[in-house]
């Protein structure tokens, strides 16, 4: 299920843990297959004007109609700000949003955020080593642009299972810096296949590392570069889904949840969500990506110990007693929350 925004689309705003987001209407002038199941769409502003500046890792909430919100990175050269690209992977197992992308037209009109930047570039690095796997290109594509226009030094390295799933290919290899990436696929001779240890090597002194692609990737990437001796705070990475979210197996307790304010207490069974609870009872949580990577819905914990599942907050939040309600739990029978 999904969550009721508190959006007014007429009024182009929507309040979120960053306080009133500002919302624009775009239109789509070009739809390109980009590769097996993925397809760009290109947009500019509905009123004609330039769009707002954005730096490369950023992303865009779109808006999709009875609450469907979903994130896609921005993949276009952030130096042209008169179009926004999105490349969209239509996923098998879909909650809605790729499936209705995909269904989209040249002409059709849609609601979006302005850019936001949870995976930026550290512009001061010596170098910058770019590792894509499959639709984890998009924000690796601007950050390349952006690399490349600073004369900055860098490699990308791009994953895929064969040259029909990866997107982009021929705007790579035509690039003004193709000859800074490489392509990596399964289905490839054995020379060209990916080995992470044999790109991940010992960090030269102040490069950074940045990938993005499916949860298990990106996990033995960084593996790889923690074993290699890469520090934390060098490595940068952007993942679809919370990887504690990807990584649950096991079945869920119910819990319960008190609303500080007026008393409430809600259960919360074992197959919903904080947020789809307290949705069925009044209560709405501005809501944005659902599985724990986009901060939107950050709340606050006055009593009780969170299960916390997603890959936005960080230690120091985390010990504040902050957690996402669109995906995390409770460790205790009931959580207070500040609301």
């Amino acid at each position: 299920m999904t969550a009721s925004n508190t959006m007014t689309v007429s009024k182009l705003e929507v309040v979120g843990r960053a306080g009133t987001v500002a919302l624009r209407k775009v239109r789509i002038v070009r739809r390109h297959s980009e590769a097996s199941d993925v397809c760009s769409l290109d947009l500019v502003a509905d009123d004609g004007r330039a769009l707002p500046p954005f730096a490369a890792g950023s992303h865009v909430d779109v808006h999709l109609g009875s609450g469907l919100v979903r994130q896609y990175s921005l993949c276009s050269d952030p130096a042209d700000v008169s179009t926004y690209q999105l490349a969209v992977l239509k996923e098998s197992v879909s909650r809605g949003g790729s499936v209705a992308m995909h269904e989209l037209a040249v002409g059709a009109g849609l609601v979006i955020s302005e850019p936001r930047n949870l995976f930026p570039l550290a512009l001061g690095a010596t170098s910058s080593l770019l590792i894509a796997g499959g639709i984890g290109i998009t924000p690796l594509l601007a950050m390349a642009h952006t690399l490349h226009s600073r004369q900055a030094a860098f490699e990308l390295h791009y994953c895929a299972r064969t040259p029909a799933r990866a997107a982009f290919a021929e705007r790579l290899r035509t690039s003004q810096f193709a000859d800074r990436v490489v392509f990596h696929f399964d289905d490839g001779a054995e020379a060209q296949r990916w080995r992470s240890d044999a790109v991940i090597r010992a960090p030269l002194p102040g490069q950074h590392l940045y990938v993005c692609g499916p949860a298990g990737f990106i996990d033995h990437v960084l593996q790889t570069a923690r074993a290699a001796g890469w520090p934390e705070e060098s490595m940068h990475c952007e993942r679809f889904v919370a990887a504690a979210v990807a990584a649950r197996t096991s079945p869920d307790d119910p819990f319960e949840v008190e609303i500080a304010s007026t008393g409430l207490v809600v259960r919360v069974g074992a197959k919903e969500t904080i947020v789809e609870a307290l949705s069925a009872h009044g209560v709405d949580i501005p809501t944005s990506c659902e599985q724990g990577v986009c901060g939107t819905c950050v709340i606050k914990v006055l009593k009780g110990t969170p299960d916390h599942r997603d890959d936005y907050l960080n230690a120091a939040e985390r010990a504040e007693q902050q957690m996402t309600p669109c995906c995390s739990r409770a460790k205790s029978p009931r959580l207070v929350l500040d609301l």
